[in-house]
């Protein structure tokens, strides 16, 4: 992996950009794992308000809706037989690394596996343009 202090890779406009493309995919696939991540929770959130309403339904004497809590909504899955935890494991496992594989293998064929060259290709032209070194910590 080249050094910050390293020459960017050459690549043709067309190259960075699709680069680009792929790592914004990434990014946004990794945005949707953090969304299904949030209905793991909230959906777990439910089903623990759910299994208190089965107490005190039991509590105050309705067996029946206790029963149906118990028996077919609390152990069923989110999406047909699979709990939500079990679709943010197969998410990652799945198309979380695919992607992630992908776009590593392209970023290593195409920029030496140089991480941003979009970003790091602006950094540098707007610090070239910049009239005074303010920018720079001290």
């Amino acid at each position: 992996m080249p050094e910050d202090g390293d020459p960017e890779p050459t690549l043709t406009e067309t190259e960075r950009d699709a680069l680009h493309e792929a790592q914004l995919g990434v990014e946004h696939v990794f945005r949707a794992y953090g969304d299904l991540l949030g209905c793991h929770h909230r959906t777990g959130h439910a089903m623990e308000k759910f299994a208190r309403a089965e107490s005190l339904l039991r509590e105050a004497g309705h067996e029946e809706f206790a029963d149906d809590l118990r028996d077919r909504l609390l152990p069923a899955g989110a999406v047909e037989d699979a709990w939500t935890f079990e679709l943010v494991e197969a998410f990652r496992g799945g198309f979380v690394d695919e992607v992630e594989a992908f776009e590593s293998a392209l970023r290593k064929e195409l920029a030496e596996g140089r991480n941003h060259v979009t970003e790091r290709e602006q950094q540098r032209r707007w610090r070239e343009r910049a009239e005074s070194d303010d920018w720079r910590e001290d």
